[in-house]
Formats: structure tokens, C-alpha cells, sequence
């Protein structure tokens, strides 16, 4: 009996995993089936075009490519020392009085729906942002050589550097959340042996805790860069939808789930429907890149772990 079951759960197990497998090909293979037409007419040229007219049908995907990585960067500049700070300062500084309250809000902010952080941003973050830190940005940061053109242009409020914002506070729960369990799983023994040989606590989380929970570590940052790349509702109501390619990081922009959200249900003709999947496609390309890179840095820390021992 014990070894029919164990046969059941093995193959049940191997089923699941197959099935992964076959939804992620059958993805790929929808995909690419729907943005062929786009990219039997434009070629190559769809990805460094920044012309999206649907008028005249001429479409590329270069102005929601960069809006989408640049709104990545800025979220993932602003969440990731922003969890950091936050996973440490509950795990080693905070009175333990005040760790339960931290922890629930931090979960909190992170069941908020993605549309509530875009109307709070749309109606709240914005008009202050505009009417506040975007005039002295453009003030003190304009003239900067080589830096000034992005930040240079009118206070808008709503723009690329805006969704970059958002995007940053909505990361920041999720990645602080994971970085706390992470470091709460460090047996205390090796962070209390290195208090007692003199270490500070920066020492002791650079020397033990982050080397201990280095793979975790990388993999909630690229939680919170998957949740950046692919959100949506939150950047639709805060990026301003402007299908042009702007220097300026204050002037309004797109997203390729923006341009999704926004356009799929008036999209006309097969052209202009397989340009938009077609964005989907490299919205699917540019994950999978993302993650690749991360399993390789892995791989690149355990290799010199190794040459080290």
C-alpha cells in the first residue's frame, strides 16, 4: 500500500510540474502566434521605433520598452535600500514591543490593491508632487550637465519619474516583508557569537546575515522587480499615457501594461492587435531575461564560494 501511494504522489508531483511546463510553452507559443503579423511587417525595426499611430498603423515598441524599464530602475533604486532598511531595523533594532505593529502594517500596505496606490498617486501624490518637488528638482537638478536633461521640463506632476515613485512604495512591502523572514531565520547563534567577538551590528549583517540569506535576498529583489515590470493600474493612472519618447524623466510616458490596459479594447484591425501583443510578448521576454540574469548571479556567488573554500 505504502508503495502505491508513494507511486500516486510521484506522479501527481511530476503532473504538476509538467503542467507548468506545458501552460508557460503554450504562452510563448499564443504570443508569438499573435504578434507574427506585427513583426512580419515591421521587422526589427518594432523595437526601435518610438512611432505608435494607429491611424496610419505604423507601431513600434521602443517608447513602452524604456518607460517600462525606466519606472523598474527608479522603483527598484527607491524599494530595495527602503526593505532593507525596514527587514533590518525589525529583525535587529527594534524593541520588541514594536515589532508586531511594524510587521502588520508592513503586510497591510502590501494587501492594498494595486488601483487604490494609483488613485492615491493620481489625486493625492501627484498635484504635491507637481506643485512641490518637481518645481525644485527642474530648479537644482535642470542645469546639472549630462544630468539636467532628465529632470529639466514643466511640473506636471503626473510622468515617468511620478510611476517610478509609485512603483517604488508599492515594492517596498513585499520585499520588506521577504527580507524579514529571511533574516529571522539566521540561527542567533552565529550572529550572537560575532556580537561577542567585538562585531557592530552593520558587521554582523554584512558578514553573517546577508551572506547567509544571500539567495533569498536576490529572489525577493526580483519579486519586486517582476511586480515593478508588470504592474499596471497603478502606472496607467500616474504615467499620463503619452505614446512619446521623452528625455525628460518629469514628462508623461507609457508602459507596456499601460499601453496594454489602455488600448486592447479599442484596438482595430489585426495590425494594430498584434502590435499590442506583440508588446506582451516582450514584456514576457524581458522577465525571463531578468530572471535569467538573476540565476546566473547566483550561480557566479556559488562558484566563488566554492573557489574560496
Amino acid at each position: 500500500m505504502g508503495n502505491i501511494l508513494d507511486v500516486l504522489f510521484t506522479s501527481a508531483a511530476r503532473t504538476c510540474a509538467l503542467l507548468v511546463l506545458f501552460i508557460i510553452i503554450a504562452i510563448i507559443v499564443s504570443l508569438c502566434m499573435g504578434a507574427w503579423p506585427a513583426f512580419e511587417k515591421f521587422g526589427l525595426s518594432f523595437l526601435t521605433s518610438a512611432e505608435w499611430n494607429p491611424v496610419t498603423e505604423q507601431f513600434g515598441a521602443l517608447v513602452a520598452i524604456y518607460g517600462t524599464i525606466v519606472t523598474s530602475i527608479i522603483a527598484m533604486l527607491i524599494g530595495v535600500p527602503v526593505s532593507f532598511g525596514i527587514a533590518i531595523f525589525i529583525t535587529e533594532l527594534c524593541p520588541v514591543w514594536l515589532k508586531r505593529p511594524v510587521s502588520t502594517a508592513i503586510e497591510l500596505l502590501a494587501a492594498i490593491p494595486s488601483i487604490i496606490y494609483g488613485m492615491w498617486g493620481l489625486f493625492v501624490f501627484a498635484p504635491f508632487f507637481g506643485d512641490y518637488i518637481e518645481p525644485w528638482i527642474s530648479d537644482h537638478l535642470g542645469e546639472i550637465p549630462l544630468v539636467g536633461p532628465l529632470f529639466s521640463g514643466p511640473p506636471l506632476g503626473i510622468g515617468v519619474l511620478t510611476a517610478g515613485i509609485i512603483l517604488g512604495i508599492m515594492v517596498i512591502p513585499f520585499m520588506a516583508a521577504v527580507f524579514r523572514d529571511l533574516f529571522e531565520v539566521v540561527p542567533p547563534v552565529l550572529k550572537e557569537s560575532a556580537y561577542g567577538i567585538g562585531a557592530t551590528t552593520w558587521e554582523v549583517i554584512r558578514n553573517i546575515v546577508l551572506p547567509y540569506t544571500k539567495t533569498g535576498v536576490v529572489g525577493g529583489i526580483m519579486l519586486g522587480l517582476g511586480r515593478a515590470l508588470g504592474e499596471t493600474m497603478a502606472v496607467t493612472f500616474v504615467i499620463g499615457n503619452a505614446d512619446r519618447l521623452e528625455t525628460s524623466l518629469l514628462m508623461p510616458g507609457n508602459t507596456i501594461s499601460s499601453s496594454l490596459a489602455n488600448q486592447f479594447t479599442e484596438a482595430v484591425g489585426e495590425i494594430y492587435t498584434s502590435s499590442l501583443i506583440a508588446l506582451g510578448l516582450i514584456l514576457f521576454l524581458i522577465t525571463f531575461i531578468v530572471l535569467s540574469f538573476a540565476k546566473f548571479l547566483l550561480f557566479r556567488l556559488t562558484l566563488k564560494e566554492g573557489a574560496r573554500t
